[in-house]
């Protein structure tokens, strides 16, 4: 079996993934390569060396590291990808049952959502400074934009928003959203833009600057920008958690769970959670379901945040 075979179709595949745009699903494939080849103590590995043995020495040393169940599964499920890449290629032999020992699914026992109690806390005690007041209004409007993911939030446009309405379509899957702004998000939105405005100047389409504008989002650097911001974001919730004694784990998916339980908890039908999410994981019950009014899931979005603000 030729020297480098393993890594140098890891690399061929992490590079069409970048020039397909797929940045974010390169980053983590390199990741993963990257964390095989330490735990092997070899940059240049052949399929030789993807074993059962080898891939359950892994599995176990990922464990150790105290790596979560889900992000084990994905370094494996890419360490699968190649190998079947590289079947495909023959460049290596067909191991059946080669993954079998490992996990590769779905842990459904990990919650990202905090208790109604520290929610609260969260989105409404006053943590002192103004800079973590800035982040828990931020924290406050992805709450109030129904759970809204921050990659689309940063990236809302001026034009997203017409008439007390945020009409944009999701990052990930494209999905067209719709929502009313609610009378309680309105000081919010205008702190932040008059934040942004003086922190920010020339032209910038975005609603809120937290990006610059100055690459397309199909750019690599678009990609690698909104990871900095990202990542200062969920900083920024970690000092405001330790700020206000939140013991639970923090960051800006943990709102986005949190509206959903919310919701749920509620009685909420699970039509009505996919929808404001702008999720597809339901399809077929939506195909065979009439959607939710605009007015129908204002409603429930305007009871989901009283709720947490009223909460005692």
């Amino acid at each position: 079996m030729k020297k480098n075979q393993f890594t140098n179709c890891a690399n061929d595949y992490i590079e069409r993934l970048r020039k397909e745009g797929r940045y974010s699903t390169a980053h983590v494939y390199k990741h993963a390569i990257r964390s095989f080849s330490k735990f092997c103590g070899n940059q240049n590995l052949t399929f030789g060396k993807v074993t059962r043995d080898t891939l359950k020495a892994y599995s176990n040393y990922l464990v150790a590291l105290r790596l979560k169940p889900n992000t084990i599964s994905t370094y494996m499920r890419m360490l699968r990808c190649i190998y079947n890449r590289g079947v495909d290629s023959r460049q290596a032999p067909y191991i059946p049952g080669l993954f079998r020992d490992v996990f590769t699914g779905v842990d459904t026992r990990q919650k990202k959502a905090i208790p109604i109690h520290e929610l609260h806390t969260l989105l409404n005690e006053d943590p002192k400074t103004e800079k973590l007041r800035h982040t828990q209004a931020v924290a406050n409007l992805l709450f109030q934009f129904c759970g809204m993911p921050f990659v689309d939030f940063a990236h809302l446009e001026k034009s997203n928003m017409e008439q007390g309405l945020l009409k944009y379509n999701r990052m990930k899957t494209g999905t067209p959203m719709s929502i009313e702004i609610l009378d309680s998000a309105q000081d919010a939105i205008a702190r932040l833009c008059n934040e942004y405005s003086v922190a920010n100047s020339g032209k910038n389409d975005y609603l809120f600057r937290i990006l610059s504008g100055e690459y397309k989002k199909t750019e690599e650097k678009a990609y690698r920008e909104y990871q900095s911001a990202l990542r200062r974001f969920n900083n920024d919730l970690k000092c405001l958690s330790r700020q206000l004694r939140i013991r639970s784990s923090v960051t800006s998916y943990t709102l986005r769970h949190s509206w959903a339980t919310t919701a749920k908890y509620r009685g909420v039908p699970i039509e009505m959670i996919s929808e404001s999410l702008g999720h597809k994981s339901i399809k077929t019950t939506q195909i065979y379901l009439k959607g939710f009014e605009l007015e129908e899931r204002t409603k429930v979005n305007k009871l989901n945040y009283s709720y947490v603000k009223s909460f005692k």
